[in-house]
């Protein structure tokens, strides 16, 4: 039965305080649609690249970007990385508000998300079926073993259960902090442990009630150090040696020292939104942006429908989102049509 061993130290409380009062702070403020799709989808790009990085991916942070907008049928080895965890994050970025719960099979199809096109078909979205080494990427030198693939199933469905049985008992910081050290220590697949442990991860802190929790990239901490990450995350020689006496408390420390970093940070971008642009945004130009974000595009026949605005007028509508940088324009003359602006970064 696993019982996982840690204490509420000083800093740890202080540290969840801490968060609770940014959360609440975050949750108190208003955003405008377009600045909340922005910062979406500028936190998936992040996300991706930070948590592909820390397993050896060589893409920049630039690289990734384009290759998000361009999202390209056949890639490489490292861009289908990326391409994968993007996938997995819009898809528990649509299923975050409904609390799904932690189960097997969504461990194991987010597993198959994110190696899907990089292992054979008899790795990817299965528990392994034979042993696996962790070695130290400098010296090539094994440092861990981790448990038995017989006993690999075992672990996971004590950590699942530990979860489930908690979620109402246990702050879900704590909860999510253990099940991503524990699910890295048990190191249940083949490959995509680390960006399947992280995705679950992110799920789990969904449930700290942040109302924008989908404008925060929380692996962008653990990027900054890769290193110390896996100081902290991982273990030095064999699990069965080890087990007894593993204690999560610095790592829960280290856990949600990330998560306000994080927090921080993107508070801090959001502060820098121009705070006049929702003030000059009248009702008439909210029905174009959110016709936008619905249909993707407007034409100037699609506003006719849904405003009693002259033509000259809708034009002017049009201009202003444009000098705002909100929307650009496609397309000349009749065949002419409106999308929101992506703004290009780095």
């Amino acid at each position: 039965m696993f019982n996982p061993k840690y204490t509420i130290t000083i800093r740890l409380l202080a540290n969840i305080k801490r968060i609770a009062e940014l959360v609440t702070e975050l949750n108190g403020r208003h955003f405008s649609d377009v600045v909340l799709f922005e910062f979406e989808r500028r936190a998936r790009e992040v996300s991706a690249h930070s948590s592909t990085s820390i397993e050896g991916n060589p893409l920049p942070l630039t690289d990734v970007k384009r290759l998000l907008k361009s999202a390209p049928e056949v890639a490489r080895d490292s861009e289908k990385e990326v391409l994968n965890y993007n996938r997995a994050l819009v898809y528990l970025n649509n299923t975050s508000q409904e609390k799904v719960s932690l189960n097997l099979k969504l461990v194991l199809g987010i597993q198959k998300m994110v190696t899907d096109g990089l292992v054979n078909k008899f790795h990817s979205g299965k528990i392994r079926q034979e042993p696996v080494f962790v070695n130290n990427p400098k010296t090539r030198q094994t440092v861990y073993f981790p448990p038995d693939h017989q006993d690999v199933s075992n672990l996971i469905d004590e950590l699942i259960g530990y979860v489930d049985s908690n979620k109402n008992k246990i702050d879900h910081l704590i909860l999510a902090g253990i099940f991503h050290k524990q699910f890295v220590i048990i190191h249940p697949f083949i490959d995509g442990n680390g960006r399947t442990t992280r995705l679950v991860t992110k799920m789990l802190l969904s449930n700290m009630g942040l109302n924008t929790f989908n404008l925060f990239s929380f692996e962008n901490y653990y990027n900054n150090n890769v290193t110390k990450y896996f100081e902290n995350v991982g273990l030095l020689g064999n699990y069965y040696d080890l087990k007894d006496n593993i204690d999560f408390t610095s790592w829960l420390e280290y856990f949600t020292d990330g998560i306000i970093d994080e927090l921080l940070r993107v508070t801090g971008e959001l502060n820098k939104v121009k705070v006049n642009v929702d003030e000059q945004l009248q009702s008439h130009h909210k029905l174009i942006l959110d016709h936008i974000k619905k249909s993707g595009f407007i034409k100037d026949s699609d506003y006719a429908l849904i405003t009693k605005r002259a033509r000259p007028t809708r034009y002017i509508d049009f201009q202003k989102l444009i000098a705002l940088e909100l929307i650009e324009r496609q397309g000349k003359g009749k065949n002419s049509y409106y999308i929101l602006k992506i703004k290009e970064e780095g």
